[in-house]
């Protein structure tokens, strides 16, 4: 398991995660200017998703033997997780667990960052066995 993390693979992984994960951050400040901040949070998370799909293509799995169809739609499923967690954990730091600990400034963007930074592992083995094998 140890050496599935410690592959350049995975390395490339992160670094085309982290910019669709800015694209991600970025777009919800954006988005929470029209919209509730659990919104923003969802429709920030696709933004983000389909950044990721086209880098990860590109850069990540370039030896798929999935079709683009398929890969798209087992991509899809694991970010299903992936934005539950997202989701979950970004709304129960900021509604929570932040101001519970004393933290007042920059609750949301703190929430949203650890709730974008946790599912990276979960989506790398569900995007290297089912999206992209």
């Amino acid at each position: 398991m140890m050496t599935l993390f410690a592959s350049r693979e995975f390395l490339v992984f992160i670094l085309t995660g982290g910019t669709a994960a800015l694209v991600n951050v970025c777009s919800r400040y954006v988005y929470n200017l029209w919209m509730s901040f659990p919104n923003a949070i969802i429709l920030a998370y696709l933004t983000g998703m389909c950044t990721a799909y086209a880098l990860a293509r590109m850069f990540v799995f370039r030896h798929s033997t999935q079709s683009t169809g398929r890969s798209m739609v087992m991509f899809s499923l694991v970010n299903v997780v992936a934005v539950v967690q997202t989701y979950v954990i970004s709304l129960f730091l900021a509604e929570y667990f932040l101001p519970k600990m004393g933290v007042e400034v920059f609750v949301r963007e703190i929430a949203h960052g650890i709730g974008v930074a946790v599912p990276v592992f979960t989506s790398y083995v569900g995007h290297k066995y089912y999206s992209f094998r």
